[in-house]
């Protein structure tokens, strides 16, 4: 007996070795075309999208891609995550180079069909179209904030709210950083 359900897992892991090892290219396929579409879709105005990378803030790492336009950099699309109501809400939210949200796309919602998927919707998602966190208040209007909530769904909207204001201190922190590091690129140095 135990002879046999050994040789049974040994055959059942084997067959789900193969079928993850058949499947895994396409799966990589459909998630770099997902990632690129969030790309395209948060900062239209690119043609080249940089490989990804990362920073660490606060303990959290933050995935980020530099998008261009030829030879010009023309904002940046960073991913973000929060717990909302249903469980991890991960957006897509893309920057002009000045700090501008461009716009956010939805990568992950678990939250309640109805109420806080509406997150989605551009009803809710469209205000942060052409959003300066520089004058504007990335909160809830309940909290303060410049942000109106969907009825019913403050805790979606607080969550969406928290993931774009995460995504802002990515962009804060990291725009400095690739702006020097072009400039050092292009032959330009502070002796010269």
């Amino acid at each position: 007996m135990v002879i046999c359900l050994l040789v049974i897992c040994f055959v059942c892991s084997s067959l789900l070795a193969g079928v993850n090892v058949l499947t895994k290219p396409s799966i990589d396929r459909a998630v770099a075309a997902k990632t690129t579409n969030a790309v395209t879709a948060v900062v239209p105005e690119c043609d080249i999208v940089s490989e990804v990378q990362d920073t660490l803030i606060d303990g959290v790492s933050y995935n980020y891609y530099m998008v261009r336009k030829g030879e010009v950099v023309t904002g940046y699309a960073i991913e973000s995550a929060t717990g909302g109501f249903g469980g991890t809400l991960k957006l897509m939210v893309g920057f002009d180079m000045n700090g501008l949200i461009v716009n956010t796309s939805v990568l992950e919602c678990n939250e309640t069909p109805g109420l806080g998927a509406k997150c989605k919707e551009p009803l809710f998602a469209d205000q942060f179209k052409g959003f300066d966190p520089g004058v504007k208040t990335l909160k809830v209007t309940k909290d303060g904030g410049d942000v109106d909530a969907i009825t019913a769904s403050t805790i979606t909207s607080r969550a969406f709210t928290l993931a774009v204001e995460n995504a802002v201190k990515v962009f804060n922190t990291i725009k400095p950083a690739e702006v020097a590091e072009e400039i050092t690129e292009e032959g330009g140095s502070d002796n010269e």
